[in-house]
């Protein structure tokens, strides 16, 4: 993981649906964000302009002097894979490099660290994790971060939704709210915590796990179980995978692409072995998109 963490930049606004075509198409058309037209162009206030960038480099569609990624020009351009983001497995590549990229680091340590050491967190427990392992922070951005964090992954039910929030990654049912209710000095406390639950997921597919177990520059010709289901950044830790879901993922990739890849599923060792190792990992994306499969 880099060294230097960040928190802040999105202006306490989290990514709204449209946002990242939108702001791909300005920067696809040469416009710049500095420029003073920018407000009028994307049609929002000044400071949701500077969100607009920041979720485009959190998200990979943009690099950190906002050119166009291969993954956005892949993804979002008018003749690309999926430019209105309909298909959840769009949904799942963007969740895996927003936690993966760093760029926004709180996605990172959540899905990394403070989730496994704590299945279950409250907001305090998050702050408590940084101070105690990371180094001190701006209490107010820390809040602000955790905001954003989970108006991502949660509904806000408390608001009409066309003026409130449907969160952008809500679909993919990762993050969980639990309302917890204690006695603290005679009077009733409620609080709140949030979970990370691993689980089977099938309803990711296959080949995006692929691409990314692909993608990952730290992987050989054979990586260990372990490896993926446990490393920093690994799909198994990044997607909420459990040991049975992992399994069964490698075996149907083993199944679509049997040409490439190989899963030892012994008692002993259980490896990913390559046969065929793909040099461009998103020809596998593509096949998904183009429904081959």
């Amino acid at each position: 993981m880099k060294n230097k963490l960040t928190f802040s930049g999105h202006d306490s606004f989290p990514c709204r649906h449209y946002w990242l075509k939108k702001g791909f198409d300005f920067v696809k058309s040469t416009k710049s964000f500095n420029s003073p037209d920018a407000v009028v162009d994307l049609g929002v206030g000044k400071n949701m302009v500077s969100s607009i960038r920041y979720w485009l480099r959190a998200f990979d569609v943009l690099d950190d002097k906002d050119k166009i990624t291969a993954l956005g020009e892949n993804l979002l351009s008018d003749n690309g894979w999926d430019p209105f983001l309909e298909d959840e497995a769009s949904l799942w590549i963007l969740h895996y490099q927003l936690s993966r990229k760093e760029y926004a680091s709180i996605f990172q340590l959540i899905f990394n660290e403070l989730r496994i050491k704590k299945p279950e967190f409250s907001k305090e427990q998050f702050y408590s994790f940084i101070e105690s392992e990371k180094g001190k922070f701006n209490a107010r951005t820390l809040r602000d971060d955790f905001s954003v964090f989970t108006r991502t992954y949660l509904n806000d039910l408390s608001k009409d939704i066309e003026d409130g929030y449907s969160g952008f990654l809500s679909e993919l049912n990762l993050v969980h709210e639990k309302k917890d209710k204690s006695i603290y000095q005679g009077k009733e406390k409620t609080r709140t915590f949030y979970q990370v639950v691993n689980a089977d997921r099938p309803e990711i597919p296959s080949p995006v796990i692929f691409f990314f177990i692909l993608s990952n520059p730290e992987y050989g010709e054979s990586i260990s179980f372990d490896s993926l289901y446990l490393s920093s950044n690994s799909v198994g830790r990044i997607f909420a995978l459990n040991k049975e879901g992992l399994i069964k993922h490698l075996q149907k990739i083993t199944e679509l692409f049997p040409e490439l890849v190989f899963f030892n599923n012994d008692a002993l060792v259980k490896e990913l072995q390559f046969k065929n190792k793909p040099k461009n990992p998103f020809s596998i994306l593509e096949k998904y998109y183009q429904g081959t499969n």
